[in-house]
C-alpha cells in the first residue's frame, strides 16, 4: 500500500494544536480554504464512527469516517468513504506529540491507500501538495498567528 507523510514542528503547545485537530467537524477552522463540514445522522463530532460531509457547490467532495481518537495519544484516525479524489482504502491518520526541547508541537499526517503503481505517484503528489503541506501550513498560521 502507498503511503504519504509530511510533518511539521508548531510553536504551540501539543494540547493547543490538539484542541483543533480532534473536533472532526471542524477541519474549516484551521485549513484555510476548506469549507465546512457536516456531521450526518447528528451524532457528535469528537464520536467514534461519526461521518463528516464536505461539499462544494453542493456536490460532495469527500465524505469521511472517524475511525479512532486516542486523547491520551493525541492521535485522529479516519477512513475516506467516498471523495472526488479516486483514492481507494484511504486511512488517514493525524498525530500531534510536544517537542521536548524547546517546546511546540510535531504534527505528522499520514496516509496510506491501494493504488496500482501508476496512480499511486500521482495520489502521493496529490494528497501531499494539495491537502496535507496546506492543511499543516494553515494549522500553523492559525496557532502561531
Amino acid at each position: 500500500m502507498p503511503q504519504v507523510t509530511s510533518s511539521t514542528v508548531i510553536n504551540a503547545s501539543a494540547d493547543d494544536v490538539w484542541a483543533l485537530i480532534r473536533d472532526f467537524e471542524h477541519m474549516d477552522g484551521w485549513f484555510d480554504g476548506m469549507p465546512p463540514a457536516v456531521i450526518e445522522d447528528g451524532r457528535a463530532s469528537t464520536e467514534v464512527g461519526c461521518v463528516r460531509r464536505i461539499e462544494v457547490d453542493g456536490q460532495v467532495m469527500v465524505r469521511e469516517r472517524l475511525v479512532a481518537l486516542d486523547d491520551a495519544a493525541r492521535r485522529q484516525v479516519y477512513a475516506i468513504l467516498e471523495s472526488i479524489f479516486g483514492l481507494k482504502g484511504y486511512i488517514g491518520t493525524i498525530t500531534v506529540t510536544p517537542v521536548t526541547d524547546g517546546g511546540g508541537a510535531f504534527v505528522e499526517w499520514t496516509g496510506v491507500f491501494e493504488a496500482d503503481a501508476a496512480e499511486a505517484e500521482a495520489s502521493i503528489a496529490m494528497l501531499r501538495d494539495s491537502v496535507y503541506l496546506p492543511g499543516l501550513q494553515g494549522l500553523r498560521k492559525r496557532l502561531e498567528g
